[in-house]
């Protein structure tokens, strides 16, 4: 028996914040959820700085210029922070 893997690639159409957690849609419909702790510069940012993002790529990546901050859609989905 064999199995066809297929490999996809997961990409950000969006991205939101709550108090805690940063919250970003994907273009397949599923969202990361992920503790702000985990990203000190968007933890400390202000809410301006947090909604002025830009995907790069197609959405493989977020990147924050007021904070310097970058992450990437798949290091997300990995846990790392």
């Amino acid at each position: 028996m064999s199995i066809l893997a297929v490999e996809t690639y997961a990409l950000a159409e969006g991205v939101e914040f709550t108090d805690d957690d940063m919250i970003v849609s994907l273009v397949d419909g599923r969202k990361i959820i992920v503790p702000l702790v985990w990203f000190p510069r968007l933890a400390a940012a202000t809410k301006n700085q947090r909604t002025n993002y830009e995907l790069l790529g197609d959405g493989e990546g977020i990147h924050w210029p007021d904070i310097d901050e970058d992450l990437s859609v798949s290091g997300l989905l990995r846990g790392n922070h």
